[in-house]
């Protein structure tokens, strides 16, 4: 009887084993690199002839951005043919098509392009080396490298040596390939590995052109103001930087509409001036203002009806001169827009924008109400490029307004009137608001310009602080904030950009770690230090 209850036991469970079904996991997720098995010729070579290079791995890889990810030092004139591409493989060729430099060490470094073929893992900066002289170099340098004024770094940062001989200058840099060339290991360190002894010019670039040669127009640079010696232990930080481009004027100036002519340039324009070559009657009048976001100067005419202009442009010491042919018959209509939507935040100034110059304000043609239909009491003034038209006045907390611009409020420089143009606006209450004070420590020298940078990356607030005092945002939008100081070296109260054929280096930017989370109805004191 126990044997037969035994068997019957026996039976049911291999029966119930059996009828589980279940889907297979697979086995564990491949998270292993792809290891290099063997390479021909074999990896460090020396007295290296061949024009081709074959490189084995334990898996099938795939090659990805691989045109922006290689870095070859020393740079070959022409890049070498590399397959597969797009398909997987277990190896890589190289086919060189360029005659090598005698007694010198070469790196192939594939930065984040070797991936493997089922999971995606990344080989990272594998570097190929062989030498054609009798020993592999293997000296380096190292350092960090970071941008002049911008959180997030740029990308395609290339480290650049170029020897200090007899052919060196410091304009190499804009037409010669480097001698050497190397990459960063992560967001902030670089180096260049497998140099030889010697004096060096230390350079960086993010090489918009991918070809080691400064375009300032594309390309950010960094460099060390003075010639390096290798071997070295010290350690070379950079920043990168755009330069201001020479002042020059790289197209004809436009007219875009009757009256309306376009002046682009590059450079600095602070001192440009725009004049007609000839005295024009005096009907004629003018007026002139700038875009800076587009490199633009807008100049405005009327009481000219010829079919052309000639003009005299100078900017310090730049001086030419340009026809302009007039050919259009429509002048810009007005068009006026408020620069509030909805709400008017407290730390704001109610704004009225033009897309042509505003000459004349009729306040007697704006009508300005409270929620309680009360004449509000306000004043208002006009921007330098006169298109822009503020109005200031007492806000009352948590209120509502109307603004009305009835017909021939604003009169632009055309004589051109407004139509009717209604707003409606409110303003919040301080709760709806946080406030943020601010002591900074370890600060090297005043004045600073002090930003305050909202989770969108925006400046919010700007404060100039010329000493060491409690700063006090009052009315901040919540949100998340970074904080920025830039120093004002030479108390001209904006950041200066650096030059590097003056070696002058760009003013210093930090940005504090601490995020500063700022909540409707806070007030958040944070001491802050470099």
């Amino acid at each position: 009887m126990h044997i037969r209850l035994l068997f019957l036991l026996i039976l049911i469970i291999t029966v119930s084993s059996c009828a589980r079904r279940g889907r297979p996991t697979g086995g564990e997720k491949d998270e292993d690199k792809p290891i290099m098995v063997k390479a021909k010729p074999e990896f460090g070579s020396i007295h290296f002839e061949d024009d081709e290079i074959k490189i084995y791995f334990d898996e099938y890889i795939k090659l990805k951005d691989i045109s922006s990810q290689l870095i070859i030092s020393p740079p070959l004139k022409y890049p070498p043919v590399i397959v597969p591409q797009g398909t997987p493989s277990k190896f890589i060729s190289i086919k060189i098509q360029d005659t090598l430099q005698e007694n010198t060490t070469y790196t192939f470094n594939f930065g984040q392009s070797i991936i493997d073929n089922t999971e995606g893992n990344i080989l990272d900066n594998f570097k190929y080396i062989f030498s054609t002289g009798d020993y592999i170099d293997s000296l380096q340098v190292s350092g960090t490298i970071k941008d002049a004024f911008e959180y997030i770094p740029d990308e395609n940062i290339v480290i650049l040596l170029y020897p200090f001989d007899e052919e060196y200058n410091d304009s190499i840099i804009y037409h010669e390939k480097p001698m050497y060339v190397g990459a960063l290991k992560d967001s902030v360190n670089y180096e260049i590995t497998n140099i030889k002894a010697g004096n060096y010019a230390l350079i960086a670039l993010n090489d918009a052109s991918k070809n080691y040669k400064y375009n300032p127009k594309g390309d950010k640079i960094g460099f060390i103001p003075h010639i390096i010696s290798v071997p070295t232990d010290s350690i070379y930080d950079m920043v990168l930087f755009n330069e201001i481009l020479p002042f020059r004027l790289p197209s004809k100036p436009k007219e875009i509409a009757k009256g309306h002519i376009l002046f682009g340039y590059e450079g600095n324009a602070d001192s440009l001036k725009v004049k007609p070559y000839l005295t024009i009657d005096s009907n004629y009048k003018s007026f002139s203002n700038f875009e800076k976001k587009k490199d633009t100067l807008n100049y405005w005419y009327r009481g000219y009806e010829n079919d052309s202009i000639n003009f005299i442009i100078k900017n310090k010491d730049f001086i030419d001169s340009v026809r302009v042919k007039l050919r259009e018959d429509k002048i810009d209509s007005l068009k006026l827009n408020f620069g509030v939507k909805g709400t008017l935040n407290l730390r704001d100034t109610l704004n009225l924008l033009s897309n042509t110059p505003m000459l004349k304000v009729d306040s007697t043609k704006i009508n300005f109400l409270d929620k309680d239909s009360i004449k509000v009491t306000y004043t208002y003034n006009l921007n330098k490029s006169k298109n822009i038209l503020f109005f200031n006045f007492e806000k009352k907390y948590d209120s509502k307004y109307t603004m009305q611009l009835l017909p021939g409020a604003v009169e632009d420089f055309f004589d051109v009137k407004n139509d009717t143009l209604n707003l409606a606006f409110s303003t919040k209450r301080p709760s709806n608001y946080s406030s943020i004070f601010l002591t900074l420590n370890k600060i090297e020298s005043y004045p600073i310009i002090v930003d305050l940078i909202n989770d969108r990356g925006e400046v919010t607030v700007k404060y100039y602080a010329e000493n060491a005092h409690v700063i006090r945002f009052n009315n901040i939008a919540p949100s998340r904030y970074k904080v920025r100081i830039l120093y004002d070296e030479n108390k001209n109260k904006k950041w200066d950009t650096g030059n590097y054929l003056k070696k002058i280096q760009p003013e210093k930017v930090y940005y504090f770690k601490n995020i500063i989370e700022a909540k409707a109805n806070w007030e958040v004191e944070m001491s802050l230090s470099l």
